[in-house]
Order: structure tokens, then sequence, then C-alpha cells
């Protein structure tokens, strides 16, 4: 599915790595509608990219805004194509620390952005393409979604309990998620990213970067942009379905 003249629906899309994914849909001629709770980021967005872009202030967790929002990337580009789902929360706090057990709120918060907000926004806009005449008629294909996780799905590190299970579970997801959807012409995949350089890691204290960068064998963190051609890779390459692409820069290979 060439992404030109598509309708792409990018949550997280006004800020980060979402941001990024939103600038190269257009600059490759997709329409794109940005779901983000953060109306201003979101409309400079809508502005700087004219008629390409929708914007919707949207809660991803919520089944009326998410199918608020979809009704009105509808109503305004015709059909929506593809998803791709960058909206999510981080969180650090540690299991069990000297003052007591972790607080489950914000490990129930991180799981509902991350996990129940992907699913949330999936399953509804996966029931719109199912509806549409197919993007590409020879290969029985009606759409794609990419589900955003993170390499700490696979190698969490201390605190990162709630923010390891959501992503993992995103994974998981994929391969059901994909099979469910496979009679109906919809592709389910995810990328995983690593370090990312994005404006949460600009202010990172330099002993922190310096970690960080140790285990990466090529000595910087993920541009952007290389996140946002995965997620382009995964909406066009037909072939792709029900798997995980990591753009880590190889950080699991630093004991090597």
């Amino acid at each position: 599915m060439r992404v030109k003249d598509r309708v792409i629906v990018v949550t997280g899309g006004g800020s980060g790595l979402g941001e990024k994914t939103v600038d190269l849909l257009v600059e490759k001629g997709a329409k794109v509608g940005i779901f983000d709770m953060n109306a201003e980021l979101g409309e400079k967005k809508e502005a700087q990219h004219g008629a390409q872009v929708v914007f919707c202030e949207c809660d991803v967790t919520s089944e009326e805004s998410v199918a608020a929002s979809l009704s009105k990337v509808v109503k305004k580009f015709g059909a929506i194509h593809g998803v791709v789902n960058c909206a999510g929360v981080a969180s650090a706090i540690p299991t069990l620390g000297k003052n007591g057990p972790s607080p489950q709120a914000p490990f129930d918060k991180v799981l509902q952005i991350n996990v129940s907000g992907s699913f949330n926004v999936s399953r509804q806009a996966a029931w719109i393409m199912s509806k549409q005449p197919p993007v590409e008629e020879d290969k029985g294909e009606y759409g794609a979604i990419v589900n955003v996780a993170s390499v700490a799905a696979y190698e969490g590190q201390k605190g990162q309990a709630a923010y390891s299970a959501s992503k993992g579970a995103v994974v998981a997801m994929a391969l059901p998620m994909a099979r469910d959807m496979a009679r109906f012409g919809i592709r389910v995949n995810v990328v995983a990213p690593g370090v990312m350089a994005t404006p949460m890691t600009d202010v990172f204290p330099q002993k922190v970067r310096e970690s960080l960068l140790k285990d990466i064998p090529c000595k910087r963190f993920g541009k952007p942009e290389e996140f946002a051609h995965a997620c382009l890779f995964l909406l066009e390459n037909s072939y792709m379905n029900g798997t995980t692409i990591r753009v880590d820069g190889g950080i699991r290979m630093s004991n090597l």
C-alpha cells in the first residue's frame, strides 16, 4: 500500500516520534489525521501542513473520543487506510522502594494508555477500513496498522515494570490481531524503538546520556526520522504482517 493519497491516522502526532512520522507521511503525499491530547501542538502541525492534515483532540482510551475523531477524519478525507499508534506514556517507578511498594495507580495508567489506547484506536479504525473498497485490489489489501512498542518490551530497566509490561503487551498483541484481521485484508505490525533523540532525552543529565550511549554500538541515539521510516516501511510493504521490527542501533549487542 503506497501512502501517497492514502489517509493515515497518527496518534500522539503532535510531538516526538509521532510528529516526525506525520512529517514523513505528508512528505510522501499522504493525508494525515493527528490524534493528540495537546491541542496547541496538534493545531500547530495542522497549520504547518495545511490541507493535508486534520487535527483531532483525542483521548485514545475513550471509545467515544476515538469514534468522534475517526469520524472527523473520514468526513475530511473520505476514508482511513492506515494507523500508526504513537500515543503513549512512560514511567520510572521502582516496584519496591525504601518507603514501601509502588502505588498501583501509575501502573494502571501506563497500561491503559499504552495498551488499551492502541487497541481501542486499532479496532475502531479497522472496522472502518473493512467497510471500504480495497486500497490494493490485486493484493486484497484494505489497510495497515502499526503499533509502537519499545526495546523495553524485551530488556526493561529498573523502574520500568509498568512501561515494559505495556510495551510487551503491544508486541504480544501483534500476532493475534493480525490473525483476527487477515481475512479482512488488514495487516498489523509493530515498531520497537530503542533510545531515540527526542526532547525527553535532550534534558537527560550528561551522566545518564553517557550511560545509555555506552550500550549502543554506534554510540548515538536514534533519529526520530529513522523511526518514522520504519513505520512507513511497515505501512507500505504488503508482505509484512504480524511481526515486530526493532529500531535500536543494535543495543542488545552491547555485551558482545
